[in-house]
């Protein structure tokens, strides 16, 4: 799994819990991952926009203490991608584990 599409897990991931503006979903991705990952503006915007091409997410404008913002919600198809992409991200893990623990 490449930067591209781990960045599309992460996101629908964060959004399979609660819908959420771009700027909260970097920062769950930063709070969740302990600091380890991160989601910067010029790559989380482009692939919210094209999550949401796709018909994997779905926004809305939204006020909030006087502020509109968009808000990202998962649609009924990306949580089926995000379904997939979990189950190809842990078998991914589980080869990696076993190379390493070949190693030792």
């Amino acid at each position: 799994m490449n930067q591209k599409e781990q960045l599309r897990l992460l996101i629908l991931a964060v959004l399979g819990r609660q819908p959420e503006h771009g700027y909260a979903i970097a920062q769950a991705i930063k709070l969740r991952s302990e600091g380890v990952l991160s989601a910067r503006e010029g790559s989380l915007y482009p692939t919210l926009h094209l999550l949401e091409k796709e018909g994997l997410v779905q926004s809305s404008e939204v006020e909030a203490s006087g502020r509109v913002r968009r808000e990202y919600r998962i649609t009924e198809q990306g949580r089926e991608a995000l379904q997939s992409a979990t189950g190809t991200w842990e078998h991914q893990v589980r080869a990696v584990g076993a190379v390493l623990g070949s190693a030792s």
